[in-house]
């Protein structure tokens, strides 16, 4: 992978965008449609159980696509462990959606946070198996490490809990772990704008996925515009490199040529004249 050119190539496919944009909540199809043109993605998720597998050509949801060159990224929503995730993505390959799959096992209800575990033993099966497995996780440096061990093409960390729109909760995390992963760091989850976007962008990821923050914004096309404007942004950022912080002001222009001599710095924060303790 290289982290230094525009293009960003998953499972050996070169793509045009690093936006990744998701397929449901949104208002109507049309719009929909709309923001996915605004966004420029050129991947494309949704939960397999959502689609028609016996009618793919004909599917409510995919029939809205049939138009565009895209990837299609299915993923395993509501999959209770990996052998039902393993079992969904093989049901979506046969019925022509491709050998990449999102693999999302969640498990809380309330939280949406994936299983470790499981997810850890999913992408090793369907990595096996030949899949494009980019699996969903939590920000565990750890876990993306194993994950890749066990053949994901890609780690998709969570900036917090699906929907929630918190934003990045731990830029530490995910921050090492885009330093440490050999394969590309999408952040998946828990965005709320594009502000989030360039900040994960900025972090060192190589892309984003975002459903929720587009599909309920105000305005979907408005929103999915400016998602693909934050992660140019970001990555641009990202590779200019940031100034270090500091904890003290730095001047912006040398002391040098200056029309009047600098006033000696005094002691304390004492008016001039003045003793600390007594009277003026």
């Amino acid at each position: 992978m290289d982290r230094s050119t525009n293009g960003l190539v998953i499972g050996g496919t070169t793509l045009r965008s690093r936006l990744f944009l998701g397929t449901g909540r949104y208002p109507s199809p049309v719009v929909m449609r709309q923001a996915l043109a605004a966004s420029g993605a050129h991947v494309v998720t949704f939960a397999i159980r959502r689609v028609n597998l016996d009618g793919v050509a004909e599917d409510t949801v995919l029939q809205h696509f049939s138009d565009r060159e895209l990837v299609y990224l299915p993923n395993t929503s509501g999959a209770a462990d990996a052998d039902e995730a393993v079992r969904i993505a093989r049901l979506a390959r046969a019925a022509g959606l491709g050998d990449w799959v999102k693999v999302e096992i969640s498990a809380h209800p309330r939280s949406l946070l994936p299983d470790p575990l499981e997810t850890l033993r999913a992408t090793e099966r369907l990595a096996a198996e030949g899949f494009v497995v980019l699996p969903y996780t939590s920000d565990d440096p750890m876990l993306c490490k194993r994950l890749e061990e066990a053949g994901a093409a890609a780690v998709m960390p969570g900036g917090s809990p699906i929907g929630t729109g918190l934003g990045i909760l731990n830029p530490y995390n995910l921050g090492w772990i885009a330093e440490e992963a050999r394969v590309p760091v999408i952040v998946d989850a828990g965005l709320g704008s594009a502000a989030d976007a360039a900040q994960a962008m900025e972090l060192g990821a190589d892309g984003i996925l975002v459903n929720t923050p587009v599909a309920r914004a105000r305005d979907p096309v408005a929103m999915a515009e400016a998602m693909r404007l934050a992660i140019e942004a970001g990555r641009l950022s990202r590779l200019a490199g940031r100034i270090p912080k500091k904890r003290y002001a730095t001047a912006s222009s040398e002391p040098e040529g200056r029309l009047f001599a600098a006033a000696e710095p005094r002691s304390g924060n004492a008016p001039a004249g003045a003793s600390r303790g007594g009277a003026r």
